[in-house]
């Protein structure tokens, strides 16, 4: 077993047995008593609220039900899901109250040497992109609980900004964020194909109770990224552009990920 698995076996044995000592842990882990004492050193600076009761009936347990306290997180892990928490928020995350409130549950059960060092990197990074449409948030929540549970929708979409209205079946395979845009790759049972469907010119949607079953090869990514390059099999439909400028325009065009 590695550190990291020895120390969530002691949480774990705590929670299940409400107190033990040092010998005990040592004995149930197999490994030496001293180990156990780093260990739990380990855990009480990583946040773990454990106490140690002397005398006779003493031992190690915790101040609360560890079900009340999140997994044990690495500082470096830490950081990461602060830092992840804002690119998240900045794309519009449809879940973003949620995430708070796990972010929060993270800063509150650190001690207060992690709890700075978090503030410190949290502070570190900011991310910059177009403010999202919250008003998307409800549709998003509905799309991915219809992809997660594999249940068709009845989708009333816009196609283009002059287009009329209309009503389409569709299972939805994923959800795929795009410069600032979500798009929901789905089956349409009226183009029989897999089209992707601007979440922002869905006026209405809803879950039905019919069940699809996604092909288990697929994959929304690269679905959304071949439609996006040009069909090089069909050399005929292509035209041929001759851009020029300044070297280092020219190098940063080139450095585009499309080219």
């Amino acid at each position: 077993m590695s550190k990291a698995d020895k120390m969530l076996a002691i949480l774990w044995l705590l929670k299940t047995k409400k107190q033990m000592t040092a010998k005990q842990l040592a004995n149930e882990l197999e490994i030496h008593i001293r180990s156990v004492y780093r260990y739990i050193d380990s855990l009480c600076a990583s946040g773990v609220p454990i106490i140690a009761d002397s005398g006779h009936n003493g031992g190690y347990r915790l101040l609360y039900d560890l079900t009340k306290a999140p997994l044990f997180f690495g500082m470096d892990e830490q950081k990461a899901l602060v830092h992840a928490s804002k690119f998240a928020e900045e794309a519009g995350y449809p879940f973003g109250d949620a995430l708070n409130r796990a972010v929060s549950k993270l800063k509150r059960y650190t001690n207060p040497n992690q709890s700075e060092e978090i503030d410190r990197h949290e502070k570190g990074i900011d991310v910059i992109s177009p403010k999202p449409d919250s008003s998307l948030n409800s549709f998003l929540q509905e799309l991915e609980i219809s992809v997660a549970d594999g249940k068709m929708l009845t989708i009333v979409y816009q196609k283009g900004y002059q287009a009329s209205l209309q009503e389409r079946r569709v299972d939805p395979y994923g959800l795929t964020y795009w410069k600032g845009k979500w798009y929901v790759i789905a089956y349409c049972h009226l183009r029989r194909n897999i089209r992707s469907f601007r979440v922002d010119r869905i006026q209405s949607l809803s879950i039905t109770d019919i069940i699809f079953k996604k092909p288990e090869s697929f994959s929304t990514r690269q679905f959304f990224l071949q439609n996006l390059l040009p069909d090089r099999e069909n050399q005929n439909q292509l035209l041929t552009v001759s851009i020029q400028g300044t070297p280092h325009a020219i190098n940063d065009l080139c450095n585009h990920w499309l080219f």
